[in-house]
Order: structure tokens, then sequence, then C-alpha cells
């Protein structure tokens, strides 16, 4: 059974990377292939979508999404880093779009038993690919309390990292944190009352900060930014949302700084009051368009 799966700003990712007939595209961040349904409608009858994916329970959900686009879409088990490589391999040159949503998917929110969400109680692993060695579990049992202070305060903004990870270690040293209420009440208990944010979860710096880290994502998204536009035909889009500061302070410069790159968005496009009616885990995206330059 699908998830529920809204793709955030679809219209606007279509109008920007501006699919053609006979064109093709990468998909970064598959998904539950919203945005790679919306591509291959605009790019049809014979455009193409190569779509990239660690998580093999989106793949797998996007497959069976996308299965009347046989022959038209490529399904590829691997994270966005490896696209420069993987297009080698399949004999690609430059392609004419690509995307990458840096959010996560209604699946791995709603229940995918892998401690993404600080709803309920899921083990603490956060982990895109199950292939992967580090949880989230073990690097908050196991790093020291600088190194956890240091996660939550650079990858998450939040202020009050240093008491968090003090609350931290002296309950691990009690036992071993491997669910996620567990670490939520945690840092509700960590924070005084009068920092509590009030337009999100007391837990949500702290989630984002665990699952940034565990999967490298700033890392990731570093090599992707420099290595997509080596791969763009001239002319070809390069089209980025991002769901929380650090990425779009990266993004924003990568465009801005990189010489085969031209700045389409001044500034970035943000969803409609509509769709964040709509859809409420819209309202942080941010979506930034480069065009690689045709000299």
């Amino acid at each position: 059974m699908q998830p529920s799966h809204l793709p955030v700003m679809l219209e606007e990712v279509v109008t920007c990377l501006a699919p053609k007939d006979g064109g093709l595209y990468v998909d970064g961040n598959l998904g539950l292939g919203g945005h790679t349904e919306g591509i291959l409608e605009a790019c049809g009858p014979t455009g193409q979508v190569v779509g990239f994916d660690w998580d093999a329970a989106a793949l797998t959900l996007a497959q069976e999404r996308l299965a009347r686009f046989a022959g038209r879409v490529r399904f590829v088990h691997e994270n966005f880093t490896s696209i420069k490589e993987t297009l080698m391999e399949l004999g690609i040159g430059t392609i004419d779009g690509l995307l990458l949503d840096l959010g996560l998917s209604s699946l791995q929110l709603d229940g995918s038993g892998r401690g993404f969400s600080f709803k309920g109680s899921e083990p603490l692993d956060m982990r895109m690919d199950q292939r992967q060695a580090t949880t989230a579990a073990e690097l908050v049992n196991e790093a020291s309390e600088e190194e956890l202070a240091d996660i939550f305060f650079y990858y998450g903004e939040e202020r009050q990292a240093r008491r968090i990870a003090e609350q931290i270690v002296a309950e691990r040293r009690k036992e071993k944190i491997v669910t996620t209420d567990q670490l939520v009440a945690l840092v509700a208990h960590a924070i005084p009352k009068r920092f509590h944010p009030p337009k999100i979860h007391v837990a949500t710096k702290v989630f984002q900060a665990l699952r940034i880290a565990v999967n490298r994502e700033l890392d990731s998204l570093e090599q992707i930014l420099a290595d997509g536009a080596t791969l763009l035909a001239p002319g070809a889009r390069f089209c980025v949302i991002s769901f929380h500061s650090l990425e779009d302070r990266l993004v924003k410069q990568a465009f801005r700084e990189n010489p085969l790159l031209e700045v389409v968005t001044a500034k970035p496009i943000i969803p409609s009051r509509a769709e964040c009616v709509r859809n409420p885990r819209a309202r942080s995206a941010k979506l930034r368009v480069a065009a690689r330059g045709r000299t």
C-alpha cells in the first residue's frame, strides 16, 4: 500500500526544470516518485529519468508508482553522491536536468520504524540506507559529551546543545538510550521550559542533527553540488529543494561560486500558502535553481 505522498512544489519544479520530449533527467532523491512522475509526464513521450535513492523501501514503492513509464525510467539503489560514477557506467555523458529534493519522504516519517520521527516509540536508527554501519543509537550512546554537543549545535543549530549532551551522557550511564521516546524525554527534560520553541517540537533540532550526522548529509550535498554542475548539458537546469538553513546556505554558495553555473533564482522559491495548508511539511522548503552556462 502506497503511503500518502505529496511532492513539494511539483508545479514549480517542473516549470524550472523545463523538461522536454527526448530529454534525459536525473532525480537524485527519488523518494516515492512524485517529482519523477511529474517530470516523465512533462517530457513524454520519449524523455527519460534516472532515479537514485539509497532507501530500498522507498525505491520499491517508487517502482510500483512509476510502472506505467516502463522503459523511460531507471532505478538506482545508491546515494546521489554516486550519480557521476553511475552515469559514466551507463554510458551517459551529459543530462538535461538534475533535481535534488533533500527532504524526508512520507514513508520515512510515517512509520518507517527507523526513528526519523519523534512521534511514538521507534528504534533510534535513522539510517537512510540500511547498509550503513553507524546508527543514531550508537552515536547517542558512544560519542563523547563534546562530540554530541557539537553535532546538536552545528547540524541542528540547537542553542541548548551542551545541556542536552550533558543530560544524555548522565542518563546513558544508567541505561542505554535506544528508542525515540527515550531521547525525546531526555531533550525535553534538559531544556528549561522557558526555552522550549513555540512553533516546533522541542526535539526537532536534535533529531535533525542526528540524522544529518548518521547519514553524512552535508558532506554528500557538497559533493553532488560540485559534481552535478559538470554533468549538465549547456542550458540544463540544476534544481535543489532544501528544508533547513544549513542546506540552503550550501546550495546558495555553491550556485554562486561555481563558474560553470548561472544562478536562475536570485531568491529561493517558496511554497504557496495553499500548498502549505494542503501539505504542512512543505512550509520550510526552499527551491533554488541554477543553469549550466552555454559557453
